[in-house]
């Protein structure tokens, strides 16, 4: 158990209101999460909520001494940057749900976001493209571009989250260096989680001389801090518990929650849509790159192949509850179970599921019977250790 914290157990906190209101702070609610059994103690993560906590704690100040009227978290008030905090380490370490936990307790009224990298770098991307086609960014004017970017990002949030820091394209190799610099200077504040250290970041790329000097300033303006424990929690977890319930009914969804309350680590989920040339799929629940829906919503539905495919790309880990015994007259709904499993299976997703049968007793119809066999055999595969360890392929959204 970590050591008490020297702060008051509640933090408080102007709204835009003036009204006061009461804030946890990471480190009292992680230990709460300690306590409640909902984590493990861990040294690595106890050095990162620390640091966490006292960001939190500087933030809580800066707000709290802003002149009357003001915020230093508000588009009028003048910009204080933090040093940030560079989280890396394995799969299943806890940084994400660490960077949640520092999220959800700072003050409502506080402009903040949390993106994945790869989101970012699309958004980036798009609006330098839409410069350029509007004409306002032409052939030499990329950093009057990229400033634009950097400004509008300053404008709208102070405290910017990162999940899965990685860099694998020159072209964004290239602009990272200039756009942090600016972010820094306008006083964005910066949290971020990796797999890699700064140092192996863009390891083995072209020209990565020429990114170094962002490893450089990502050390300048930002803490550093290993979770590189043995323990990986999430496959610890699965592995105990396994991944597939049935029949359905109050066993199999007990055992589906508790595993779904162990993975999000206390993560308060939200809902989450993936928009699709124009279609809008909606995921009931989704925290730290783990979405939860039921067979209803991705199976009775007129969803096809890249539908799940981008389901697959965007979560690391799959909750599908109520998967039902698909009779002749559901010949529809089978096929497009077969049609999801293979898009999950294809990208390692880990899935966790709840059904009325085992695999092999699933599908009782006969327009499907051979197909929905390859269908039965991954379902036990993706249920064996060797594929749960292995890693998602995915672009991901919040691992």
């Amino acid at each position: 158990m970590p050591e008490k914290a020297q702060t008051p157990m509640h933090k408080r906190a102007k709204t835009p209101n003036n009204i006061m209101t009461e804030t946890l702070s990471p480190i009292t609610l992680y230990k709460k999460r300690l306590s409640a059994g909902d984590l493990t103690q861990d040294a690595d993560q106890k050095a990162a909520i620390v640091a966490l906590n006292h960001i939190h704690e500087q933030i809580t100040a800066l707000d709290q001494a802003a002149p009357k009227g003001w915020s230093l978290f508000k588009k009028a008030a003048p910009k204080t940057a933090l040093r940030g905090l560079y989280m890396h380490g394995g799969v299943g370490r806890g940084k994400s749900m660490l960077m949640d936990l520092f999220f959800d307790c700072l003050p409502p009224h506080i402009k903040k976001k949390r993106v994945h990298f790869h989101e970012f770098m699309i958004s980036l991307h798009d609006f330098m493209h839409d410069r350029r086609q509007s004409g306002e960014a032409r052939t030499g004017s990329t950093d009057a571009a990229l400033l634009q970017f950097a400004q509008k990002t300053s404008s709208e949030v102070s405290i910017l989250c990162f999940d899965e820091f990685h860099i694998t394209d020159v072209a964004d190799a290239m602009l990272l260096g200039r756009l942090f610099t600016a972010l820094f200077d306008d006083g964005v504040t910066v949290i971020a989680t990796s797999n890699w250290p700064p140092d192996r970041l863009y390891e083995g790329g072209l020209q990565r001389e020429l990114f170094l000097p962002f490893i450089a300033l990502l050390q300048e303006r930002m803490d550093v801090i290993a979770l590189d424990g043995e323990i990986d929690y999430r496959l610890q977890y699965i592995t105990n518990s396994g991944v597939y319930f049935s029949p359905l009914g109050a066993a199999a969804q007990n055992k589906l929650d508790t595993l779904y309350n162990k993975l999000t680590q206390g993560i308060k989920p939200q809902p989450d849509k993936i928009s699709v040339k124009g279609r809008t799929i909606e995921i009931k629940e989704v925290a730290s790159g783990i979405a939860r829906t039921d067979f209803s919503t991705l199976c009775e539905r007129p969803l096809g192949a890249e539908d799940y495919l981008s389901i697959a790309k965007a979560y690391h880990t799959l909750f599908l509850e109520k998967i039902p015994k698909l009779n002749y007259d559901r010949r529809n709904e089978a096929k497009r179970l077969m049609t999801l499993i293979d898009a999950l299976y294809e990208n390692n997703v880990k899935l966790v599921v709840s059904a009325d049968a085992d695999p092999g007793k699933l599908y009782l119809g006969h327009d499907h019977s051979f197909e929905f066999e390859r269908t039965i055999s991954r379902l036990m595969e993706m249920q064996s250790t060797e594929y749960i360890q292995k890693p998602h392929t995915g672009c991901g959204k919040n691992e």
